[in-house]
């Protein structure tokens, strides 16, 4: 039913109406009427950060935890600027998340009035659609188009700014109704284009599977079909960054994450392929390396919901255009119903080929002395926490490909990081927005302390909501990422890649009033863990770690997947595909 209400309490029912239940937000005075109304309510937890940019990966953690969007209420002017990362961060990555921002009264819009800024103009590039609401009337049926708009096709965030004389005045209030938007983006893959991949799998000779955050954003549905796919053909399988636990790490088929820093079987699998079956990635440049050597002598499927990635960087032979679990769950049936056919004794002498690249061990390394390696810093990690029901962030750096190399995802929505921007500061308060959708899990921020510097303030948001979030810095007092570059590209000219005044994190935490352990020998780095993991609130865990060390596999700028800088502990130098040494 209709029915006629102040325009700020619109925005609160309708965020009820559509099965909102946590609010991270900011507030000041363009928005002040909103908060009004969330103080007059029970059903919407609101969650007060510390800063707007904090508040939007806050929502991005908990959209990726549970598979339902975020929501963000921040002020005009400063407040909707800060979120502007955020909304960044969120594009790259299809997360789906609803940021509402206050305006100045609609009669003084173009005045440059205090806190004025050109909210849809600034953020019409890093969203999927964004709104100006003038009428109050129109508000209700606006703030449901933006839900249906975030979390359908390709998820993505959306933008609603609303003046403030729009929050006071009294409109007609419409409750959500099914199917009434134009947007409807297309879900079922077309039958012939799935008949030629399935006439591709039965015969291929060196077939894999190349996952992506898609399979993740289709829902659970769309990772269980695609671990029967997988167990029915014996093919093996390999994901991006975004795309860790939509196959289990411990499955049979698994060859772990390709790219830049992949594991080295996955890499050489994706060169030396005779059929590429891309499911809901975006072959991104960390991804694909020197295009005009990827893959070179395969076909190539693709399937995405966003018709705009199909053809974008890579020519694809088989497009199909369709949500992840729709397409699989079709290819499946057809597969079936032809017999179940695949090419065994050919895919016999493929698999013999990747045990061949496995002895490589790529993620090799040797722990002795008294400095802790983050890699084995990360190890440790793994072993003790695998078994609880564990979530993990990241920040962005070496720490974050370290983290998943050496860390196990079993299922999906488990694993929250920055890919596509590559956000620093993302971490941190994802884990907030993680812990708030999951307060009984163990969730672990795995951070640099550079990274992690950036939102730290989000310590008091943590500390307020007695949020138990585990904070786990590999500090090796360097912006790692970028001194590995200027170790190995710039002539070893490190150039404000460290800093000389960091802070005492046990102290900091402390201040905070959280718990902060610290650790710097290796002997005793099983405890502190534990320590870490069973403490009942905030941690952060300052790890001392070895500073110079460098994170491999590596395919160099300009490279081919099957020329990749490997370890010290494991092959030394670039290797080809017999795995002889290059350089």
């Amino acid at each position: 039913m209709t029915r006629q209400m102040s325009g700020a309490k619109m925005i609160v029912q309708a965020l009820i109406d559509q099965g909102v239940d946590t609010v991270f937000g900011y507030p000041g005075g363009a928005v002040l009427p909103i908060y009004d109304e969330v103080f007059q309510q029970n059903a919407i937890r609101h969650i007060l950060v510390r800063h707007e940019q904090g508040a939007v990966h806050a929502a991005e953690g908990y959209a990726r935890a549970t598979g339902k969007p975020g929501v963000v209420l921040v002020t005009s002017g400063p407040g909707a600027t800060n979120a502007v990362t955020g909304l960044t961060d969120a594009l790259m990555d299809s997360i789906p998340i609803i940021v509402l921002t206050g305006q100045v009264p609609t009669f003084m819009i173009g005045s440059d009035a205090f806190q004025e800024a050109d909210t849809v103009g600034i953020t019409r590039p890093c969203t999927k659609h964004n709104w100006l609401v003038k009428e109050t009337d129109a508000l209700s049926g606006v703030l449901h188009e933006a839900f249906h708009v975030a979390t359908h096709g390709r998820p993505g965030p959306v933008l609603v700014d609303i003046p403030k004389d729009v929050q006071f005045a009294t409109g007609t209030y419409t409750p959500p109704k099914p199917s009434v938007s134009h947007y409807q983006p297309k879900v079922k893959g077309d039958m012939e284009e799935i008949t030629e991949l399935v006439a591709a799998i039965e015969k291929a000779k060196k077939p894999v599977f190349y996952t992506g955050g898609g399979v993740i954003n289709s829902g659970p549905a769309a990772s269980q079909l695609l671990r029967e796919l997988v167990k029915s053909t014996g093919f093996p399988i390999t994901s991006t960054l975004m795309g860790l636990g939509c196959y289990p790490a411990s499955g049979e088929n698994w060859l772990g994450m390709l790219g830049m820093h992949g594991l080295y079987q996955a890499n050489m699998a994706m060169h030396d392929c005779d059929l590429l079956i891309n499911i809901g990635a975006r072959f991104d440049d960390r991804i694909t390396g020197r295009i005009d050597a990827f893959s070179p002598k395969s076909t190539k499927a693709h399937i995405d919901i966003d018709p705009s990635s199909i053809n974008k960087v890579i020519k694809t032979d088989i497009p199909i255009v369709g949500d992840v679990g729709h397409v699989l769950e079709d290819i499946l049936k057809v597969w079936k119903s032809r017999g179940r056919q695949t090419n065994s004794e050919a895919l016999t002498k493929w698999w013999a080929q990747i045990e061949e690249w496995k002895k490589v061990d790529c993620l090799k390394f040797t722990q002795k002395g008294k400095i802790i390696k983050p890699q084995h810093a990360l190890v440790r990690l793994e072993e003790l926490t695998k078994k609880y029901d564990r979530y993990i962030c990241t920040e962005v750096g070496q720490h974050q490909m370290w983290a998943a190399q050496y860390l196990g995802f079993e299922d999906p929505n488990r694993w929250m990081t920055s890919g596509g921007l590559g956000t620093m500061g993302y971490g941190f308060p994802a884990s907030i927005g993680v812990q708030m959708a999951h307060p009984d899990a163990l969730v672990i921020n795995v951070a640099g302390e550079a990274s992690w510097l950036m939102n730290m303030q989000e310590m008091g948001t943590a500390v307020q909501y007695r949020l138990p979030v585990k904070q786990f810095i590999l500090n090796n007092e360097r912006l790692g990422m970028v001194r590995q570059w200027q170790e190995l590209l710039h002539g070893e000219r490190y150039s404000q890649s460290w800093s000389e005044a960091l802070p005492d994190f046990v102290k900091l935490a402390d201040a905070f009033g959280a718990k902060g352990i610290l650790c710097s020998d290796p002997d005793d780095l099983d405890d502190a863990i534990m320590e870490m993991i069973t403490h009942d609130g905030p941690v952060i865990f300052d790890c001392l770690v070895e500073k110079h060390e460098n994170c491999f596999p590596m395919i160099p700028s300009g490279k081919a997947h099957n020329e990749m800088l490997l370890g010290e502990a494991s092959t030394q130098g670039v290797i080809d595909s017999k795995g002889s040494v290059l350089v």
